[in-house]
């Protein structure tokens, strides 16, 4: 495992923009898939090109745009949907179908009515069929941790007996702990890879909270490629961020000794530009990108972090591309944050003139919920001596 590649797949323009209020126009999906192909993705899941005719155009734009990075075009295990994503893909430098079809049994009652034969040759004629339209092929095998398992291995080993160089266990449902979600990717693993060139890959939804763990784990069991999104959209609770996946190897390397492509410094940035093109923004508390990431209102965390970053920053603003920390100034607050930020306005005090003006902080603090700069010039009296700090 020591220091293996992983590959990153960004599916924020297909699973992401299925969720509610992430609709993108044209030319902001390919303004999307220029910066995702400057933050390092190594494939780019387009769209669903049966779907609409907006998601076929977006793939054929996206396809005509992206130089380095795998171009992925979705499509059900059915031959006129595998056709449209050949034909989507048709200028794209490097291209991949991705193909899928439910597995688990209450899919197959319920939503295919097709039984677990009929399901099995679908697979295989869809694959191979792909096979001959794009670059590589990768097969999903839909509401896979609900599958059995014996039929799981069964389909997947079709799969790439017939084309299919990437396998997707998903989590289409998020329901499996990351224990449950590891010892599936080990069984697929032993019993379906083997010895052969076929890579492991994982998607996970976020309805338990455990997307990002799953994730991880499933790396740890042997998976190689990771099937995630920007600021973590998708369908119902989300998809795993990528943003999240990405600084937990980062951060955790002694753990998670794998190496990846992506510009962790360009991560704000893009979470930034997709939420301008998207309906709402990234939840305050949102882990990496969101507002409160780093900022620090307690008066006990406020001196660590003035004193060293390191004593409640697991990582540096600057190395996920936002500027930097910040002190917010409220009720929580202590006096090295107020000196400090005093300090920055350009004046300086006496121990005994702090002690006053951290009086004045405090009440003001207790009755307004958001304190600004000139709050705090307003607070030092016309008749305390200060100084400009140099």
């Amino acid at each position: 495992m020591q220091n293996e590649k992983i590959t990153i797949f960004d599916t924020t323009l297909r699973d992401g923009e299925q969720s509610p209020g992430c609709s993108m126009y044209l030319d902001e999906k390919v303004e999307m898939a220029r910066q995702l192909e400057r933050l390092g993705v190594d494939v780019i899941e387009a769209g669903f090109p049966i779907a609409s005719e907006g998601d076929f155009a977006a793939v054929k734009a996206v396809s005509s745009e992206v130089t380095n990075a795998t171009v992925a075009a979705l499509g059900r295990a059915m031959e006129a949907d595998v056709a449209k994503a050949g034909e989507a893909l048709e200028k794209a430098r490097h291209s991949r179908i991705h193909t899928f079809i439910a597995t688990s049994d209450i899919h197959l009652e319920y939503k295919l009515k097709k039984t677990r034969n009929e399901v099995f040759e679908m697979t295989r004629r869809a694959v191979k069929q792909a096979s001959g339209l794009a670059d590589e092929v990768e097969f999903s095998a839909e509401d896979a941790t609900r599958t059995d398992i014996d039929f799981l291995c069964e389909i997947l080993d079709a799969a790439v007996d017939s084309g299919a160089s990437v396998l997707n266990i998903p989590d289409t449902v998020g329901y499996m702990l990351p224990n449950e979600y590891a010892a599936v990717i080990a069984s697929v693993k032993e019993r379906v890879v083997r010895d052969r060139d076929v890579t492991i890959s994982v998607h996970c939804h976020n309805d338990l909270g455990l997307a990002v763990a799953g994730t991880l784990a499933a790396l740890e069991a042997g998976a190689r490629q990771v099937e995630c999104t920007i600021n973590g959209i998708g369908e119902r609770a989300g998809n795993a961020a990528l943003e999240e996946v990405i600084m937990a190897v980062n951060v955790r390397s002694e753990k998670l000794p794998f190496i990846h492509n992506i510009d962790a410094t360009l991560l704000y940035p893009t979470s930034q530009l997709l939420s301008s093109f998207i309906s709402f923004g990234v939840q305050p508390n949102k882990a990496i990108v969101g507002r409160n990431a780093f900022a620090h209102e307690a008066g006990i965390h406020q001196h660590g972090v003035l004193s060293n970053p390191l004593c409640y920053e697991i990582m540096t603003p600057e190395s996920v591309g936002v500027p930097q920390n910040d002190i917010v100034l409220g009720k929580h607050s202590g006096r090295h944050a107020l000196v400090s930020r005093l300090q920055s306005l350009g004046y300086k005090f006496e121990a005994d003139e702090v002690s006053e003006l951290y009086q004045r902080f405090s009440a003001l603090a207790d009755k307004k919920k958001n304190i600004y700069d000139q709050d705090l010039l307003a607070l030092i009296p016309q008749t305390m001596p200060t100084a400009i700090a140099a």
